[in-house]
């Protein structure tokens, strides 16, 4: 955690370390643990770790879960996570599905939504059923959204999912400049805290005292929620990841040509929903998306594990209406210096094969679906094997991953085809003990829309980075 100067970087530092202590509360579940336990695991000093804890119980992130019997001395008291102290929304954008749902800070599914979608019907389309899911999955689980303009109530938390130390927000009479964090050292996603979108109450001052305009928002929120805005405000509501077809840049949220829709080229989706809909929006692939959930998850660790590996590598290939893959290294997502890794579908295997939607001929993509179109399973496993083992052989990967509507609804013909293919490969260069273990990825046909929410909720317990 040091800058370029060789110097530390405080409030980074901060951040870290409240996100490795969320962590440990997060995977002790029910039970707990104890703060003497967190600095052993964590290797800080038993005070910043009460620091810390205190900051976190005053946010309603941490409470007691009881005591546990001590070797000696009186009995130490153990802290859990609170799981509805914060929420996330994941957004699923399938060629012809959306599928929303709202999950807790465990990754604990509280609400979904369904419902058929046609990408290639323009932006303003698909922007008002996102808008529409997003705000029915959000008031089936926590309430209707907040009326625009509308005051948070005294202890509601910010986008964060966190509260100010004084048990209001914002705190009375003040607005906090871009980039202010909060009592937890953490920031939302969009960088401004409270969510973006939402206004000063009239009368407030700055940091510096000043009185911001009415109506005014935030430094640094211009683009992001505009004052009047249709808002998807809840109170433990941290914000909105979208995971769609690729290509696409991640880091600035803009679409490029999307496989089969070129006409998304150059749209920036995550301000234009940001805007629409007054919270912070993370816009990813869904192959990485996926991947992410999968590595939060624990997904390929215990092979990592016997490989000698740090976290363990994995690649996740979706089949449903396109084909792609999420790659996944010591236990974070790759998604390359302009998110073009895992482009999968479109490695052409056959030389003046078919025709692709992205303008090739014999990519992976069309020779599988178009097996699948005819009802001949076998022939798209042992397409999808091929891919899976040149991929194998490149990477090294520990473990191939399977996922995808067109997976689930026939999942033993494919993990066996795509094993067998990899067991061959195995054979030829000399043991199949060596082979890379093929398996159906937890999490069914809405894996891609959780792993949209981890996209939001990863960050938080140091998983990724998410947005």
């Amino acid at each position: 955690m040091r800058g370029a100067a060789g110097g530390a970087n405080l409030l980074a530092l901060r951040s870290h370390n409240t996100a490795l202590v969320l962590d440990l509360l997060r995977t002790a579940g029910a039970e707990g643990i104890s703060r003497l336990e967190l600095a052993e695991r964590t290797g800080l000093t038993p005070q910043a770790v009460s620091k810390i804890t205190a900051r976190l119980r005053g946010e309603g992130l941490a409470a007691e879960a009881g005591r546990r019997a001590s070797t000696g001395g009186k009995p130490r008291t153990v802290l859990r996570l609170v799981p509805e102290a914060g929420h996330a929304l994941g957004v699923h954008l399938d060629r012809d599905e959306l599928r929303a749902v709202l999950v807790d800070l465990d990754g604990t599914v509280v609400a979904e939504r369904r419902a058929p979608l046609d990408l290639g019907a323009g932006a303003e389309t698909v922007l008002d059923e996102v808008a529409r899911a997003a705000e029915e999955t959000v008031a089936e689980a926590l309430g209707p959204p907040a009326p625009a303009g509308s005051r948070p109530a005294a202890g509601a938390r910010s986008v964060d999912g966190l509260r100010s130390s004084a048990g209001s927000w914002p705190p009375a009479g003040s607005w906090p400049a871009a980039g202010a964090r909060s009592a937890a050292g953490l920031r939302s996603s969009a960088g401004s805290w409270p969510s973006a979108g939402l206004r000063p109450p009239a009368g407030s001052r700055s940091a510096d005292g000043s009185r911001p305009p009415a109506g005014s928002r935030p430094p640094g929120a211009e683009g992001v929620g505009p004052p009047g805005g249709a808002l998807v405000v809840a109170p433990t509501l941290l914000g909105l990841g979208v995971a769609l077809p690729g290509p696409l840049d991640h880091v600035r949220g803009v679409l490029h040509r999307v496989t089969g829709f070129p006409e998304w080229d150059g749209y920036p989706l995550r301000d234009a929903l940001a805007r629409r809909l007054g919270v912070p929006v993370v816009v990813d692939k869904d192959t990485n998306a996926a991947a992410l959930g999968l590595a939060v998850g624990g997904a390929g660790g215990e092979r990592g594990g016997e490989r000698g590996g740090d976290g363990g590598s994995f690649a996740y290939l979706h089949l449903g209406t396109g084909l792609g893959a999420g790659l996944v290294f010591g236990g974070g997502v790759h998604r390359g210096a302009r998110t073009g890794a895992g482009e999968f579908g479109h490695q052409v295997v056959q030389l003046d094969g078919p025709p692709c939607t992205c303008g090739a001929r014999g990519c992976i993509e069309a020779l599988c679906l178009a097996a699948v179109a005819r009802g001949d399973l076998a022939e798209a496993a042992r397409v999808l094997g091929t891919g899976a083992a040149n991929l194998a052989g490149l990477l090294d990967i520990d473990l191939v991953l399977l996922g995808g509507r067109t997976v689930a609804a026939a999942p033993g013909a494919f993990v066996h085809g795509v094993g067998a293919v990899l067991d061959a490969r195995a054979r030829r260069e000399g043991g199949q003990d060596d082979a890379v273990p093929v398996r159906l990825a937890p999490g069914g046909t809405r894996g891609v829309a959780e792993g949209a929410a981890q996209l939001l909720l990863a960050p938080l317990f140091g998983r990724g980075d998410g947005g």
